[in-house]
């Protein structure tokens, strides 16, 4: 079992890593929570998608990910998961009409990009989108793999979740840099672009959503 561990981890990092780096919408709202709230408020939303990885994993090495694959479940998470999206996009061109027709004042604190908020989120978006359950049953169900045994497909996620952590830490710490260095020229306008561009991209995400839900 000891000289095992080593390509088991490398599985499960590489895997946690592929389905953590695409651009989507979990990493569009990372980028603009981490510039809104700091670093912290990003890093937790990215935890929570990871937690929601994990399980997801976990549930497909355990043989209940199947359960999930039935056209009515996906059809019920499909349609949760885009209201989410629905919601968030009406949350930030809000935002983005409020800070170009208000005075231009400190916004105070928001609960909603919190890092106990930013966690949940995370967790939400990651386990209502019926696409993760199909990458999960193509990435950890194959035969081969469940030949492994229980034990060995649960260290196969510790290092999904070790390796989505690690694209997100590299992830969040990019857009505080980046963040940083151009500082001086955000303000009303700033606000304006980054909650409205995050509507304008939450609104493709969606549209992306249903296309595969109608066609599915």
């Amino acid at each position: 079992m000891t000289a095992n561990i080593w390509p088991l981890l490398g599985t499960g990092f590489l895997l946690g890593w592929s389905v953590a780096w695409p651009p989507g919408p979990i990493n569009t709202e990372i980028a603009r929570r981490c510039v809104a709230r700091g670093f912290w408020a990003g890093f937790g939303l990215l935890c929570g998608a990871c937690s929601g990885d994990a399980l997801w994993a976990a549930l497909v090495a355990l043989g209940v990910g199947l359960l999930f694959t039935g056209r009515l479940a996906q059809e019920v998470m499909g349609t949760v998961s885009v209201a989410l999206l629905a919601f968030l996009m009406w949350t930030f061109f809000r935002r983005a009409y409020d800070a170009l027709t208000k005075p231009a004042v400190a916004p105070a604190p928001s609960k909603f990009d919190s890092t106990r908020a930013s966690y949940v989120l995370g967790f939400s978006m990651a386990i209502t989108s019926p696409w993760n359950v199909t990458f999960w049953l193509a990435a950890v169900g194959r035969p081969e793999m469940a030949n492994l045994g229980v034990g060995s497909l649960m260290l196969i996620v510790a290092a999904v979740l070790l390796g989505a952590l690690t694209w997100g830490l590299i992830w969040s710490s990019t857009v505080m840099l980046v963040h940083a260095r151009v500082s001086a020229a955000v303000g009303k306008w700033g606000s304006v672009v980054m909650n409205g561009g995050t509507g304008v991209l939450m609104l493709y995400f969606i549209v992306g959503s249903l296309r595969r839900l109608l066609g599915a």
